[in-house]
């Protein structure tokens, strides 16, 4: 399909921020460190497990934030589902990935484990960026991720990712980084136990309320328009944040861990030398 056109194999990084291109918007720290980002209508509005060290901020979240909204509102995914694809999104905010050049590097292991969990999920080609997404109110054509592909790299690669054929259980230090490959995904688990990146229970939850309210009121009126256009009312926005409200650090450290652990079991049933 023309969108797998877009893949792109990152080089060397130079150790600075470099916008990704493709569907993905520019990063405004170009040509910067990763950086911690802070509170305040920059921040992130997904993907916080980052904030200490990121090329992101709201521009890159947002877009993040709105497709797996889609995804639990219409697009009927699992938990499963919305967890992993929550995963894929903020690979864009992830400091190693930041720092290559092209979109986000996908480790083919890991788009695996998205395709099979979000398989009976529906999504849509985006209008505007000509990219599968997460099926919204506004979409017409809409169909289940396993009709738009058939393995785990195809939907990466529909969704604007790159992916890194290699199905190997350690990351080549030689070679670029791939996001979503065990080391990658235990590292992000780490993260989760710094108590840094986020404040537990009713404080938690009270801050996603207003962190929401505040993005609104500072929202560019185009944000906000793609919004409308999409469905994508405040009504919607709060259910989505209250579903999720229980979905606590701990658990999604859980999850992230077991995934880990699933994705070192299927390497190791893999022939060594298995073709795709």
């Amino acid at each position: 399909m023309r969108i797998s056109e877009q893949h792109v194999v990152p080089g060397q990084s130079s150790g600075v921020c470099i916008s990704p291109g493709g569907r993905f918007p520019a990063f405004s720290s170009e040509g910067k460190p990763p950086r911690k980002v802070s509170r305040g209508p920059r921040d992130l509005a997904l993907c916080r497990v980052f904030r200490q060290s990121t090329c992101c901020d709201a521009a890159q979240t947002y877009p993040a934030l709105l497709a797996v909204r889609k995804l639990a509102s219409f697009g009927e995914g699992s938990q499963e589902c919305l967890h992993l694809w929550e995963l894929l999104e903020c690979s864009i905010c992830d400091p190693r990935v930041g720092i290559q050049p092209g979109p986000p590097l996908i480790c083919a292991s890991f788009c695996d484990m998205v395709f099979e969990a979000c398989s009976n999920a529906y999504y849509s080609i985006d209008a505007k960026t000509q990219v599968l997404s997460p099926c919204g109110l506004s979409d017409i054509v809409c169909g289940r991720a396993s009709e738009w592909a058939s393995n785990g790299t195809e939907l990466c690669q529909l969704a604007g990712f790159s992916v890194h054929p290699a199905r190997v259980s350690s990351q080549d230090v030689d070679g670029p980084f791939c996001y979503g490959g065990k080391a990658s995904l235990e590292s992000i688990a780490e993260s989760w136990r710094d108590p840094k990146s986020s404040s537990p229970g009713k404080t938690k939850n009270s801050r996603v309320l207003e962190d929401f309210q505040q993005w609104m009121g500072e929202m560019p009126i185009s944000v906000m328009v793609s919004w409308a256009v999409g469905g994508l009312v405040l009504t919607a926005g709060l259910l989505f944040i209250s579903k999720r409200k229980s979905y606590s650090h701990r658990q999604k450290q859980a999850a992230i861990l077991r995934n880990a652990r699933k994705l070192e079991a299927r390497i190791n049933q893999q022939p060594p030398n298995r073709q795709r």
